[in-house]
């Protein structure tokens, strides 16, 4: 097989929240001479962060976005992901690398498996995994689980705690984000407690401000079998006792891809949906102006309230004016609009776990005083 002709594909999986999108606008935006394919994926049925990746990549020619909403990527019902894939392979002289941002409740193991298919296996091979953490929630227990109760809120931390622990298993680098306030005791405390979670983790590298070299990202090769010794130049943490892998054919298990160990991957992950159909989003629009501080507060008190993990979207400030919301948990921020969206009302994604409409229309219309449905 010839691998010099197969396009490299990296996949950037993460929970809610973790900043995977604005890492991967940073990626975008230095991506140098690269020829970019990018297939974006989003748990509900408003595309927010494909406007904010369309917004950094500003018509360049050279970066095509494709995007996946409503469902998971490359998930039994997805009907789109082989044949978009097909036509990237189609056009691989315009193609030298393709990165694949999973929703935040989704695990990469979908999209890996699909790789190892006969329609694609001749075409790509996995170029690596990273995983995107937002550490300070790491770092705060909140993707630990709740062993002494029984409450709805125990059911939620195990839900999370599951998922974001598959999405680190299946991870060769992990990307710890969010750290531009930490000391290097957090960091150190962050780096161990990835390990603990993944002892398999390649690498960890340090994202600030959301950025990362993009030769810790891209051209890694972990998956090429006749590629022993990469040049990615890692420095480990401090005090880590993980030593790295020289030989990294030692990993690979599969006739090309090294994916041997994740081939159960697919139905891993069809059995922990299936089992756990808690995880909701829906969205919820308002014609009213907003006042930006109110807003906040009443997002701030739903997260509180509520089994809420996630909301984001563009909120109507003026009649010609909107904002950009990003909401994790109970931490919300409020920034400018860049998108150059005309956007007529406002519009928000909530993402939780057996999170209820009806009850968060009826908190956000009381606390804004506008009629939220």
């Amino acid at each position: 097989m010839e691998y010099q002709r197969m396009i490299p594909v990296t996949i950037v999986t993460g929970f809610l929240g973790s900043g995977k999108t604005t890492l991967l606008s940073s990626l975008v935006k230095s991506r140098q001479t690269r020829r970019l394919a990018l297939l974006i994926n989003e748990f509900g049925e408003v595309s927010i962060d494909d406007a904010l990746i369309n917004d950094s990549v500003a018509g360049d020619e050279h970066v095509r976005i494709h995007d996946f909403p409503y469902g998971l990527i490359a998930y039994g019902d997805d009907e789109h992901f082989i044949p978009t894939m097909q036509a990237i392979a189609a056009r691989r002289a315009n193609v030298d690398h393709v990165l694949i941002e999973t929703s935040g409740l989704a695990l990469p193991t979908a999209v890996m498996e699909l790789l190892q298919s006969p329609e694609l296996a001749e075409d790509f091979i996995l170029d690596a995994t990273l995983a995107v953490v937002d550490t300070p929630l790491l770092l705060s227990d909140q993707f630990d689980r709740d062993l002494n109760s029984d409450s709805s809120h125990a059911a939620v931390q195990d839900s999370v705690a599951t998922l974001f622990e598959q999405q680190l298993e299946y991870a060769d680098v992990v990307v710890l984000n969010k750290i531009d306030t930490l000391d290097e005791d957090a960091l150190l405390q962050a780096e161990q407690r990835v390990r603990d979670r993944a002892p398999n983790v390649r690498f960890l590298e340090l994202a600030y401000n959301a950025r990362l070299d993009i030769r810790l990202a891209l051209g890694l090769r972990l998956h090429q079998p006749t590629f022993t010794a990469h040049n990615h130049r890692f420095m480990p943490i401090p005090g880590s006792d993980t030593p790295t892998l020289g030989n990294h054919v030692k990993l690979n298990g599969h006739a090309h891809s090294g994916l041997a160990g994740h081939s159960h991957g697919l139905a891993t992950h069809k059995h922990f949906h299936e089992q756990d159909p808690g995880w909701l989003s829906f969205v919820l629009r308002s014609q009213e102006p907003q006042h930006i501080e109110t807003l906040k507060h009443a997002l701030i008190e739903v997260a509180k309230t509520e089994p809420l993990l996630r909301s984001k979207g563009f909120i109507l400030v003026d009649p010609d004016k909107s904002v950009l919301v990003q909401g994790v948990r109970a931490r919300v921020a409020i920034t400018a609009d860049t998108t150059n969206l005309s956007a007529k009302e406002s519009e928000l994604v909530f993402i939780g776990y057996h999170l209820n409409r009806n009850t968060v229309a009826t908190l956000l219309s009381k606390l804004t005083g506008t009629n939220w449905k």
